[in-house]
């Protein structure tokens, strides 16, 4: 089974680069984020001609998020049960044996303001969520843009970003403690290139110059981590005319 995640900067600009990409990847099963769509304007035809039911959970202008699949999603949830929010940030659903948690998790902005507190916010409330999802779903991937480059390794320049929002202490933590929930970085259980990164900003010739994060993630449970075969990020679609900013991460299961 193939699952992705792909932070699309805007289904209405993207649809075409998303649906030629299904075409040549086939993947059985993708959340996206910042579709940036309300329901209504939401492609789902263009979608099911492709192939994939689509559950969405949109907002106008601002993130929203959706989960594609091949077969029906059930028991879908939209954000963060408990958590009052208006940002359209997380999608779940159970498809096949697999519950898929796909989230857009806050930017944050900058340590100390409104925003990152709010991003503190979102996080305990993600954390706490997800302690009692796993028990209730063993078989569960946390999917999307984690807005957050969990070590050195996954910034183009440690030094300079040092501090600086994605790259907080505090933000680490966090993804530490969603780690230390059963869940583990997919990308990271197997060797990959050296500087592999999921975004590059469009600005100063970053992604010619390879200057990115690792923001995009795919965390597995400890059932699901003996069954990953592969995960990588695809660069291709980053080189697009009008591309988004962030690469699809694939992953591959078996059995």
């Amino acid at each position: 089974m193939k699952l992705a995640t792909w932070n699309v900067n805007s289904l209405a600009v993207r649809l075409p680069q998303l649906l030629a990409w299904l075409a040549e990847h086939h993947p059985d099963t993708v959340v996206l984020q910042e579709t940036k769509l309300t329901d209504d304007k939401f492609p789902v035809a263009e979608l099911a001609e492709a192939g994939y039911l689509a559950q969405v959970f949109g907002q106008k202008t601002y993130n929203g998020v959706a989960l594609l699949s091949r077969e029906p999603a059930a028991d879908v949830v939209k954000n963060i049960p408990g958590f009052e929010d208006p940002q359209a940030r997380v999608i779940a659903g159970t498809v096949g044996s697999l519950r898929v948690v796909g989230a857009y998790f806050p930017n944050g902005q900058a340590p100390g303001s409104e925003k990152f507190a709010y991003k503190m916010r979102w996080l305990e409330a993600l954390h706490e969520w997800l302690k009692a999802e796993l028990q209730r779903y063993p078989r569960l991937l946390l999917m999307g843009d984690y807005n957050v480059a969990p070590e050195d390794a996954d910034v183009h320049d440690p030094v300079a970003w040092a501090g600086q929002i994605h790259c907080t202490p505090e933000e680490r933590e966090h993804f530490r403690q969603l780690l230390a929930l059963g869940l583990h970085d997919a990308f990271r259980l197997f060797e990959q290139p050296p500087k592999s990164w999921s975004w590059w900003d469009y600005r100063n010739l970053a992604f010619r110059r390879n200057q990115g994060l690792r923001i995009d993630h795919i965390l597995v449970s400890d059932v699901l981590k003996p069954q990953v075969a592969s995960c990588v990020i695809d660069k291709l679609p980053r080189k697009n005319e009008r591309p988004s900013d962030h690469a699809p991460v694939v992953i591959e299961l078996i059995g």
